[in-house]
């Protein structure tokens, strides 16, 4: 096995910016041309106070679109707060205050300002995931402070922060704390700018702040496991026995790939065919199964019966393709499918069943997520993989794992329930989601698997909360992750946003399986 701990860089040191563009992530390209002498950032006026500019990146004022943090967030009050304890805490400062929705409002901004606003940073919040406003900010060559909205903003955060620290971006500090007076600690690393401070003297002192104050890891030991895995051997035959089914392709063809290096054969079918097995689905079968999650459901809320029936059908219909196809996995384009009106129920509560049941239910057509899960509900005999889109706390040191899909049998098909809850999808407020309560104290193993480039990403952590945020996806599983929480900030621009989660300590199971494939595992941590 070759094993790499950061392939291409850590946010504890500099890079080569070529090495970036080689990286190909479009989405940060304009940092790579940044080349800034160690200069003071200072812009001359006879104010002795600092001026920055905050950009607030968001679609809306308010969401009118699903998107975390959910549709209707309303974030004049966040801004309203975030500017009040800057002005209170941060007396030595000017602060003028914008928006942008991405790089074409965002350089009319920064425009404006070098034609004479006199700005000497900036501080980009990431409200939404995805408007590309910090690029923008960075490429001006003044300093950019880049803090995350957490459970608003934070896979661009992490997609975007990964590309700079790629590029050796010189230019760029960043926050990533609940807590707002790590914020606050941030922005008074603007100071190091006056007399003859450096931009580079600036990036060092948010480095500093956020290492001071991040969360001290947790000593208590895990819980025991009785944990029994595969050998490699045997975990690559039940591989090469392994079916996925892609409902509309979301994430590329990934299939051939999969194939060739896994062994596991990917089949790609069509909306209508799934939709024809939702109307087909046993009426009496669906209200039975309604029936049931209404008494094992620790809560329902804002879910009505008929939403759980059409769930229930739904869940049916994905039963009725896993044996049409002989195949063990099915991953549904449900954002896709159900915006465009092609699926009338969320394949949520279904995927939740098939994962109790030892079967693998994917998110979003992310086939690559997909097959991570089989690998890893073959390799612990059943234990189900949770796909989630990652945050970062450093206030609590944690990494918190959120998706509206989760089983409740974090051990297995014969292994212990934990409780579970039935809610709407949390970005849009509909159909039926799911938070799962998941047992604490154990560890946990992350991986995500790159075939095309005979590579898993790995980390680990200990289950130590199951956050309860009204904010983005419903099941929030925090851990105290194994190693340097640092290191979690460098990967995200190369793998993107999903991880897949599965209780146990699969750390040597994991190298041992590399082995067999002859892959490397690049340690996240």
């Amino acid at each position: 096995m070759k094993m790499s701990k950061v392939m291409s860089g850590c946010a504890c040191c500099r890079f080569d910016r070529r090495r970036f563009l080689a990286a190909g992530c479009a989405a940060c390209v304009g940092a790579a041309s940044l080349a800034l002498p160690a200069r003071p950032a200072r812009a001359a006026r006879a104010s002795d106070k600092l001026r920055l500019r905050i950009i607030y990146a968001k679609h809306a004022d308010t969401n009118a679109q699903p998107d975390w943090p959910n549709i209707g967030f309303d974030f004049d009050p966040v801004m309203k707060r975030i500017e009040a304890q800057f002005r209170q805490q941060c007396p030595d400062f000017e602060f003028v205050t914008s928006t942008a929705t991405g790089a074409e409002e965002a350089k009319a901004i920064i425009d404006a300002d070098q034609a004479g606003n006199n700005i000497d940073g900036y501080i980009v919040y990431q409200l939404n995931c995805w408007n590309q406003v910090a690029q923008t900010a960075v490429a001006s060559g003044k300093p950019v402070l880049y803090a995350d909205f957490q459970y608003g903003g934070s896979g661009g955060f992490l997609v975007y922060t990964a590309g700079f620290l790629r590029a050796g971006a010189p230019n760029v500090g960043f926050v990533a704390s609940s807590r707002m007076e790590d914020q606050v600690a941030a922005v008074k690393c603007f100071a190091a700018l006056r007399d003859g401070g450096s931009i580079q003297d600036f990036v060092d002192a948010t480095k500093q702040a956020r290492l001071q104050r991040t969360g001290e890891p947790d000593a208590t030991a895990c819980k025991p496991d009785n944990l029994v895995t595969l050998t490699p051997e045997e975990c690559l035959r039940r591989m090469k026995e392994s079916r996925i089914v892609e409902v509309e392709k979301g994430w590329g063809d990934l299939g051939p790939m999969i194939k060739q290096e896994m062994g596991i054969d990917v089949v790609s079918v069509k909306f209508a065919e799934l939709n024809a097995a939702w109307e087909a689905a046993d009426k009496d079968q669906c209200r039975e199964i309604a029936d049931r999650w209404e008494k094992t459901a620790e809560k329902i809320e804002a879910v009505s019966r008929a939403t759980l029936e059409t769930s229930a059908a739904m869940y049916l219909a994905e039963r009725a393709i896993l044996k049409k196809y002989d195949a063990n996995a099915i991953t549904i384009n449900c954002l896709g499918g159900f915006y465009g009106n092609h699926i009338h129920a969320y394949p949520c509560l279904g995927f939740h069943e098939l994962c109790n049941e030892g079967l693998v239910g994917g998110c979003e057509c992310d086939v690559r997520s997909a097959a991570t899960m089989v690998m890893l509900t073959a390799l612990t005999q059943g234990r189900p993989g949770f796909i989630s889109d990652p945050v970062i706390d450093t206030a609590k040191r944690q990494v918190i794992y959120a998706h509206c899909v989760a089983s409740n049998r974090a051990f297995g098909p014969e292994g212990e329930v934990n409780p579970f809850q039935i809610l709407t999808h949390s970005e849009d407020r509909m159909g039926a989601a799911v938070r799962s309560l998941f047992p604490l104290g154990y560890m946990t193993t992350t991986i995500e698997v790159a075939p095309e480039r005979k590579e898993i990403l790995f980390h680990q952590g200990k289950a130590v909360e199951n956050v309860i945020d009204d904010r983005a996806c419903r099941t929030k599983l925090a851990v105290d992750p194994v190693g340097d929480l640092e290191k979690l900030f460098t990967e995200w621009d190369r793998w993107g946003w999903h991880r897949v989660t599965c209780f146990g300590d699969l750390k040597e199971p994991i190298f041992a399986l590399a082995d067999a494939l002859g892959w490397k595992v690049t340690l996240e941590a």
